[in-house]
């Protein structure tokens, strides 16, 4: 019924924009990177590895078109050393998603029936996020880190609907010779966002002389979800190799996942980097595995995993990563081509 409001609640597929990923590197080892990130970007994946940020100020930027081209996918990040003597990071992320000039044909039709095509405009569905983050070392010997971030989220369907949302994640990292440890848990207070529509009575009408259901204002929540890293890296001179496994355990229990049940899901995935030099990196990486109806025989079941691979080039303070992955396209076929930036501040330096 037109203007009724009620709460709904959702714990399955919110705020899905905060899960895709940022940066081209970690993307290549298909965000197996937990355990082993160590620049601006581990604010989004573990704040706690921020403290072995390699400079005392660092900014990276990425941008990639996602689902064929429709979505657009921005991020920047700026992230400073605030403290050399205990490692303590502060930095701020911001995310946005957006599909960009949907045609808008609520109006198409008049109210005597006639169509007229300049009634039609466009609008954006857009998912804004912010993410402020700290991290810091924790005693002398600097072998474990802590860092935490609060998110805030706003999201909007044109001028007809928005929520905002809030949440935060933790993180940790423990470090001993070539073996790194990681964990997070994201939104670990759960996140909630709280929609609210606005829509003329002239569209509501739309809606319901189309079969269209009113959106009402809701709540959606995102339950925890805890991620566990362990990487392994070794250093031959000229060479320098690095593999890591992370397990990300939710909730979301679903069939198709390689390891899940009822109410929770096990998706594990591996990543791999090969430097030379410490300035051209190869990476390769494999998740997303399950497991898919046959098409031919649709009581039978095949095993799916996916391969990411990428490229990486550090030129002095520059740092320039390339993906090639499969968001939201056909299972198999990597046609993702994600690009980002680093880029290190130094005073003093020219380099």
């Amino acid at each position: 019924m037109a203007g009724y409001c009620s709460q709904v609640y959702s714990q399955k597929f919110v705020n899905e924009f905060l899960n895709i990923g940022v940066g081209a590197r970690a993307h290549g080892m298909f965000g197996s990177v937990v355990a082993n990130v160590n620049d601006g970007t581990a604010a989004y994946w573990n704040t706690a590895g921020l403290t072995e940020l390699a400079s005392p100020l660092q900014i990276n930027v990425m941008h990639a078109k996602w689902f064929g081209g429709i979505a657009n996918y921005d991020y920047v990040s700026i992230a400073k050393q605030l403290n050399s003597k205990n490692k303590s990071v502060a930095a701020f992320s911001f995310i946005r998603l957006g599909v960009d000039n949907i045609p808008n044909t609520l109006n198409l039709i008049g109210p005597d029936g006639t169509v007229d095509y300049n009634r039609i405009t466009n609008f954006s569905a857009s998912d804004y996020g912010g993410i402020f983050s700290y991290a810091r070392t924790m005693g002398s010997s600097e072998k474990f880190s802590l860092g935490g971030n609060v998110k805030i989220i706003h999201r909007s369907i044109g001028a007809f609907g928005k929520a905002w949302g809030f949440g935060a994640d933790l993180g940790a990292k423990w470090k001993s010779g070539n073996l790194t440890i990681g964990a997070t848990i994201r939104d670990i207070t759960t996140t909630f966002n709280a929609w609210s529509f606005n829509l003329t009575e002239e569209e509501k009408k739309v809606f319901q002389s189309t079969g269209n259901d009113i959106p009402l204002s809701s709540t959606e929540i995102t339950l925890p979800r805890l991620i566990i890293g362990s990487a392994y890296s070794l250093d031959k001179g000229n060479f320098t190799y690095l593999m890591e496994l992370d397990l990300n355990i939710s909730t979301n229990g679903t069939k198709a996942g390689v390891l899940s049940g009822k109410n929770l899901n096990v998706d594990p995935s591996l990543g791999f980097e090969v430097g030379y030099y410490r300035k051209v990196y190869l990476r390769a990486g494999l998740g997303n595995m399950q497991s898919i109806v046959n098409q031919v025989n649709t009581a039978e079941t095949d095993f799916e995993i996916q391969p990411n691979v990428g490229l990486g080039l550090k030129l002095g303070r520059l740092k320039l990563d390339y993906a090639l992955a499969n968001i939201g396209s056909v299972s198999g076929i990597l046609v993702s081509h994600i690009f980002s930036l680093g880029l290190d501040f130094v005073p003093g330096s020219s380099k």
